[in-house]
C-alpha cells in the first residue's frame, strides 16, 4: 500500500501486508529487503502491460462490492443499535476527513446506522493531497481541528472527529457539560474510552467471547492493563506498531488459545473486532459515535464518561514527546542520546525510584533493588523502558520512520491536578537525559 499518511513528503513510502492482512514483521521484512537488494541490474526487473496485467488478474480496481462486504462486516460490531435511534435526532457529530480518505465511508456507516446529524467541514470534504487548510494534516495535532471546532460551536455539537488521510486513526475532542468548552483526547484516552465502552457492554449482553484477549503497547497508556483485568482479559503488550498487534491476533488463530477482542497504540489507532488486521478510523469512528450516542441518553458527554473512567480505575495521563534532528547529524546525535541513557541509567525520574530497567537491545529487565535480571519477552529492538513506583513508567526510542527521537511517559494520580503535576516532574527529568 503506497501511503504518505499525514506525513511530509520527504517520509513517503509503501506499506507491505501478507496474507493475513497484517503488515509484515520478522522475519518476512528482512527477506523481502534482501531480495530488493540483490537487484542490481533495474532492466532486469519484469514488466507487464497495463491491458496484461488486468487479464491475468493482477491488477484490479476495488469498488463498491468490497466497500459494502467491509462495511457490513464492521456494522457487526454495533451492541446498541435500538439506542442510537433513540438519540439520533438530538446526537450532533462534527467530523472532517482532513483532505483524506474518510469522508465516504464514514459518512456512508453513520447514515445506515440511523445519525442524522453528522457536519462534515465543507473546506475539508474533498481529497486532495496538498492539504490546503492545514499545515499538517494529523489529528494528533490541536491544530488540524480548527475549522471542525469552527464548525462544532456552529451546530452545537457533541462530539468532534477527524481522521488522518489514510483513514487508519482518529482523533477526538467532546465537550465538557460543565465548562461547554470543546476538550481534546489522546489518543489513549479515546482509544480506551472505546474499549471501556466496548468491553462493559460485551460483558453486560452476555457477548463477551471465551478467553478473550486485550493487546496494548509497551508505550500505551498503563489504563489498559487495568482495563483488561476488570473485564477478566488476557492482556498482551507489544511493541510500538500496529504490526505486532496483527501478529498476535495471527498467533491467538493459529493456537485458538485466545480471542481477540481488542487492541490499540497511543498514537491514535485501535481495531475492534478482528475484520482487519490494521487500525481503523472508520470502524472507531463508528464506535465513538454509537458509546456517544449511549452516554448521550445517560446525560452524559464523552468528556463526562472520561472522567468516570478515572474515577473508576485512577487518574491515568500520558505525553508523548518527540525530539527532530534531522540529516547525517542527527541521526549521530539520536546514537549518542541512546548510548548515553543506556550506560548511565537514572535511578530516579520524576521524584520516583526506579524499580525495573528494560533495555530490549539486549533482551535483559534488571530489578534494581536486587540486581536479578531476567529475559524479555519481545524481541531485540533499540528500547529503553523504565518502570517506577506508583505504577509511574517511561521509555525513550528512535522513530523507526521519521528522524526523531521519542520520549514517552505515564504516570497514575489521586486527581487530574495530582496526575498532571506529576506527569510535568517527569517530562523534566526525561528530557534533561537528553541534554546529557
Amino acid at each position: 500500500m503506497i501511503t504518505a499518511s499525514h506525513n511530509p513528503p520527504e517520509y513517503n513510502g509503501y506499506k507491505v501486508y501478507w496474507d493475513d492482512g497484517a503488515q509484515i514483521v520478522a522475519p518476512k521484512d528482512k527477506e523481502i529487503i534482501e531480495e530488493v537488494n540483490n537487484v542490481t541490474d533495474y532492466s532486469l526487473v519484469k514488466r507487464i502491460s497495463y491491458e496484461e496485467a488486468q487479464n491475468t488478474g493482477l491488477y484490479n480496481i476495488i469498488g463498491n462490492a468490497m466497500d459494502k462486504l467491509y462495511l457490513d462486516a464492521i456494522k457487526k460490531q454495533v451492541l446498541n443499535p435500538e439506542i442510537i435511534k433513540e438519540v439520533q435526532k438530538d446526537l450532533n457529530i462534527v467530523y472532517t476527513p482532513l483532505h483524506g480518505t474518510g469522508n465516504k465511508p464514514v459518512q456512508k456507516v453513520l447514515t445506515d446506522l440511523g445519525f442524522t446529524n453528522v457536519y462534515v467541514v465543507p473546506e475539508q470534504e474533498l481529497p486532495n493531497g496538498n492539504f490546503p487548510t492545514v499545515e499538517y494534516p494529523n489529528p494528533e495535532d490541536v491544530k488540524a481541528f480548527d475549522l471542525a471546532l469552527k464548525l462544532a460551536k456552529k451546530v452545537d455539537a457533541d462530539v468532534v472527529l477527524a481522521t488522518d488521510p489514510d483513514a487508519d486513526r482518529l482523533g477526538v475532542f467532546s465537550k465538557d457539560s460543565k465548562t461547554g468548552e470543546y476538550v481534546s483526547f489522546t489518543g489513549n484516552m479515546s482509544a480506551l474510552l472505546i474499549a471501556e465502552y466496548v468491553l462493559s457492554q460485551r460483558k453486560e449482553k452476555n457477548l463477551m467471547p471465551k478467553n478473550p484477549a486485550f493487546v496494548s503497547t509497551i508505550v500505551s497508556s498503563n489504563l489498559a492493563g487495568a482495563i483488561a483485568k476488570e473485564y477478566g482479559m488476557h492482556f498482551v503488550e507489544t511493541f510500538t506498531g500496529f504490526k505486532f498487534i496483527g501478529e498476535q491476533i495471527r498467533n491467538f488463530e493459529a493456537t485458538g488459545k485466545y480471542n481477540y477482542v481488542f487492541g490499540f497504540e497511543e498514537s491514535y489507532g485501535c481495531l475492534v473486532g478482528t475484520h482487519a488486521r490494521d487500525k481503523d478510523g472508520i470502524t472507531a469512528v463508528m464506535m465513538l459515535c454509537e458509546a456517544a450516542a449511549f452516554y448521550k441518553k445517560q446525560g452524559l458527554t464523552l468528556w463526562d464518561q472520561m472522567l468516570n473512567i478515572y474515577k473508576k480505575y485512577g487518574y491515568y495521563r500520558e505525553e508523548t514527546v518527540p525530539i527532530t534532528l534531522k540529516g547525517a547529524d542527527g541521526a549521530i546525535k539520536i546514537k549518542e542520546i541512546m548510548e548515553s541513557i543506556r550506560s548511565n541509567p537514572p535511578k530516579t525520574l520524576g521524584g520516583y525510584k526506579v524499580l525495573e530497567v528494560r533495555d530490549y537491545k539486549t533482551g535483559i529487565i534488571k530489578d534494581t533493588e536486587t540486581g536479578k535480571e531476567s529475559k524479555t519477552e519481545l524481541p531485540m529492538s533499540n528500547v529503553l523502558y523504565y518502570a517506577m513506583e506508583n505504577d509511574v513508567w517511561c521509555c525513550v526510542r528512535p522513530s523507526g520512520t521519521e528522524p526523531k527521537i521519542k520520549f514517552y511517559m505515564g504516570v497514575k494520580g489521586k486527581t487530574m491536578e495530582d496526575a498532571d503535576k506529576q506527569l510535568a516532574k517527569l517530562k523534566r527529568d526525561m528530557l534533561a537525559l537528553a541534554d546529557k
